[in-house]
């Protein structure tokens, strides 16, 4: 029997209903976009840049940033898959049947929360220059890693506390919101289902991040 879609249901597939191929474009551009204008700001910050630059010190910097950019659109289309599959795999615990796809497209969408650090970033050292390119590699807005003394922390640590973050939790919700949409089920029961598989998988994988990662 399917679900009665309830009015957050309808409002949300309303407020998706465009092209998902110009969104994910969007996304793609406007990450670049940011990070390019932060790598700006990093290349300023370190000093004697104009001379560095000069003699080709930043060359390994830009060839680095240049491949990432590239990267950017296939590391967009991994997570939404991996993310989707998860979700996918957790209807099927909770007993839901949904298409694959119509999780995927609502992953897409929830991504546009993670524009919002990469902006904060940008526009709190574009008003306030940094001491050195420490500050803003180690800027991560509204995450456990940003409200901690990280001094005596072990690099192996530092990413999962910077993954760790207000819009991560934020993205939950929105996830939570994709799957109420597509099942018609209780609101509550889809970020339990949320969490006990995306969250999931994400712990595990910042765990095992933790355990492998030397340096």
């Amino acid at each position: 029997m399917a679900a009665t879609p309830t009015n957050l249901s309808q409002r949300t597939e309303e407020l998706i209903n465009f092209d998902k191929r110009i969104f994910f474009a969007f996304l793609v551009i406007t990450f670049i976009l940011l990070r390019y204008l932060t790598n700006i700001l990093i290349l300023e910050a370190i000093p004697g840049s104009d001379e560095l630059a000069q003699d080709g010190s930043f060359t390994f910097f830009h060839i680095f940033n240049t491949l990432n950019y590239l990267w950017t659109p296939f590391a967009l289309l991994w997570k939404f898959t991996l993310t989707a599959f998860l979700l996918w795999i957790g209807t099927f615990l909770f007993g839901f049947k949904v298409k694959y796809g119509e999780i995927w497209k609502f992953v897409l969408v929830a991504e546009l929360v993670f524009i919002f650090p990469e902006l904060i970033r940008l526009l709190y050292f574009a008003a306030i220059p940094p001491e050195n390119y420490l500050e803003i590699r180690n800027f991560y807005p509204f995450s456990i890693f940003s409200i901690l003394t990280t001094d005596n922390i072990p690099n192996r640590f530092h990413y999962p506390l910077q993954a760790l973050n207000l819009f991560e939790v934020i993205y939950w919700f929105l996830l939570a919101v994709g799957i109420h949409a597509v099942t018609g089920k209780a609101y509550q029961t889809c970020l339990a289902l949320v969490l006990s598989s995306y969250g999931v998988g994400l712990l595990l994988w910042l765990g095992y991040y933790a355990t492998v990662f030397k340096g």
